[in-house]
């Protein structure tokens, strides 16, 4: 409950938008202007609705409000009197977009649970229950989100904004797609949370039906950017009536004057009329509702009652972690899949080797064929990072790409908790993946644990090294194919270059030999090779037809070292794969072109 009364206004918003992006490598598009002296005032409980056909500046203009709006604006916003700044709006209002990404596995009380509030314990367990119930989401509080009909998951995605408890909710379109009756449900819904909570509410429709009517407490139409009126729903029969437009007996006022509103564009004579009687409406109501500069509520002198805050980014940071570990844990097909892919994906991998290496002999043929399974280990390895990263994470980069706005977490907070399950999980994987490995490299009967954990770091460092490389590109690239494509171009190059079982390094130039030292490739290979080789004995006579090679001169062709320092080794490829993760929190700080946010929008 919202313990004190807030009014927003807009006041004579202007604002310029590109409406024909150029892309990241095209330059700048063309742009226009959207909005054209806008006016506005919500109170606390009060039901507002943005009315206007396809490109009226609906969404243009709640994402002035919001904060969130690329392009040039001018006008003032104000909540309580006060310039309604971007982390005001983040720390005391929320924004429902037509789009919502929930986390499968979850159910529809976990996700409200876990999403990051300043309440805790006892307290947000009520406040969850009274959100529940209010959005009459009790009955499906322990369905999984994957499973929710579309009004039930648009009722889900308010939810989410009203556990932080907001003064103002704006909604894109809540009702887009949504069948006669769930639209009324919703919009009775919110106009009952309104009056119930005092919140404010300011939403968008573009075909809004008559028995939503009643429950609209103010009306604003918008045509081409401008307002052909502004103002109580009450008021507007009695506006249009009195400029000569009165609604017929029978007629959805609604849609009656949002008809009026709307270009006609069936032919150029009718586009030219209804054009001109737009204008003159536009200009007419714009001469009846003189601009003021002053604000039309002083309440508050200018302050904002904070009764709550943004979460800390510790406690931001330890939801995103319980909330990785629900959906990881979770009973369904997506938490199945998500343990296959975390735990079980590498070792299964590597047990197929044994189809194919299990008779390796220790003649001199042997080398070439360990050679070759050291090609596989390594490929399999990556293989996995690549496949678990672009099956798992992909979700999660949706899902901080529209929680952005909203500045509740950072993308290094993001990664933080994502690498505080991923990384453990992986550790085990690895473990579970050389204990089936080990066999055909070494003699089972004699382990040695040394020699066991240099194929485990091998292993370990290897997949998450391909997870990091995939998630740096999940950044900047929407479909996860092809950022699987692009990384495992990368890593195909550096197996045959570094390696040592593709090409020999005797074999590269001696730029590209000075080059393989910085691949993680060469490190976790020289491991490898130390394992298959230094650590095996070459079952080999030498008679006069009969020539035996050294290990040493085939390690020293292969590798360019005849005697490997497996410490390097060890300490290189952990730095690999610990440094990428470093370098990815740091890369998800920056901010994203406009044309790459575009992209993960909607």
């Amino acid at each position: 409950m919202i313990g004190s009364d807030y009014v927003l206004e807009a006041h004579n918003i202007f604002h310029t938008t590109e409406v024909d992006g150029g892309g990241c490598f095209n330059g700048a598009g063309n742009s226009a202007l959207v909005l054209k002296g806008v006016n506005l005032t919500v109170h606390s409980g009060e039901v507002m609705a943005i009315l206007g056909s396809k490109g009226s500046g609906k969404r243009a203009l709640l994402d002035v409000i919001a904060r969130r709006a690329d392009g040039a604006t001018r006008g003032q916003v104000l909540l309580n009197g006060s310039p309604l700044s971007k982390a005001l709006f983040q720390q005391r209002c929320g924004y429902v977009s037509q789009s919502c990404t929930f986390v499968p596995g979850l159910t529809v009380a976990q996700t409200l649970h876990y999403t990051p509030t300043i309440l805790g314990g006892y307290l947000k367990s009520s406040k969850v229950r009274q959100v529940l119930a209010d959005l009459a989401l009790s009955q499906v509080a322990h369905k999984r989100v994957e499973y929710l009909n579309i009004s039930e998951a648009r009722r889900l995605a308010i939810g989410i904004q009203l556990v932080r408890d907001p003064v103002m909710l704006l909604l894109d379109e809540p009702t887009q797609g949504l069948d006669p009756l769930s639209a009324y449900l919703l919009i009775s819904i919110l106009s009952n949370t309104a009056k119930k909570t005092g919140c404010g509410i300011l939403l968008s429709l573009e075909k809004p039906r008559s028995d939503v009517f009643p429950f609209l407490d103010r009306a604003l139409f918008l045509c081409l950017g401008g307002v052909v009126y502004s103002g109580g729903t009450r008021a507007m029969l009695e506006y249009f009536h009195a400029i000569g437009f009165p609604c017929p007996q029978l007629e959805n006022p609604l849609m009656y004057y949002l008809c009026l509103s709307t270009v006609d564009r069936r032919s150029r004579d009718r586009f030219l009329e209804s054009s001109q009687q737009i204008e003159a409406l536009v200009e007419r109501f714009s001469r009846e509702t003189p601009i003021s500069d002053a604000p039309l509520n002083n309440m508050g002198s200018g302050k904002v009652p904070l009764a709550y805050g943004k979460p800390g980014e510790l406690k931001v940071w330890f939801m995103l972690y319980l909330k990785l570990l629900a959906s990881t844990f979770s009973c369904g097909v997506v938490g199945m899949k998500t343990l296959f892919l975390r735990l079980l994906l590498l070792p299964i991998a590597m047990s197929i080797m044994w189809a194919f290496y299990t008779n390796v002999g220790g003649d001199p043929s042997g080398l070439f064929t360990r050679n070759g399974m050291i090609l596989n280990i390594l490929g399999l390895s990556y293989g996995c990072g690549i496949l678990a990263t672009i099956s798992l994470f992909p979700i999660w980069r949706k899902k901080f790409s529209q929680d952005t706005p909203e500045g509740l977490y950072s993308g290094t907070t993001l990664l933080i908790a994502y690498n505080s399950v991923s990384i453990p999980f992986s550790a085990v994987s690895a473990a579970l993946a050389s204990c089936v490995i080990y066999p055909l490299l070494l003699d089972a009967k004699f382990i040695k644990g040394t020699i066991f954990a240099y194929l485990f770091v091998a292993l370990w460092s290897s997949f998450v090294l391909a997870e990091q490389l995939s998630i740096a590109f999940l950044l900047v690239v929407k479909v996860p194919y092809n950022a699987a494509i692009a990384v495992t171009y990368i890593l195909v190059i550096s197996i045959a270059l570094a390696s040592g079982t593709v090409r020999s390094y005797k074999g590269l130039q001696p730029w590209l030999q000075d080059n393989t030292r910085g691949t993680h490739t060469r490190y976790a290979s020289s491991l490898l090779h130390s394992i298959a080789f230094q650590s095996h004995k070459l079952n080999c006579t030498a008679t006069a037809s009969v020539i035996c090679p050294k290990i040493e001169d085939f390690m020293h062709e292969r590798l360019g070292l005849s005697d490997p320092d497996e410490t390097i080794d060890v300490a290189a490829s952990c730095a690999f794969a610990v440094g990428l993760a470093a370098f990815n929190m740091l890369l998800y700080l920056f901010p994203m072109p406009r044309c790459v946010r575009q992209k993960f929008k909607d």
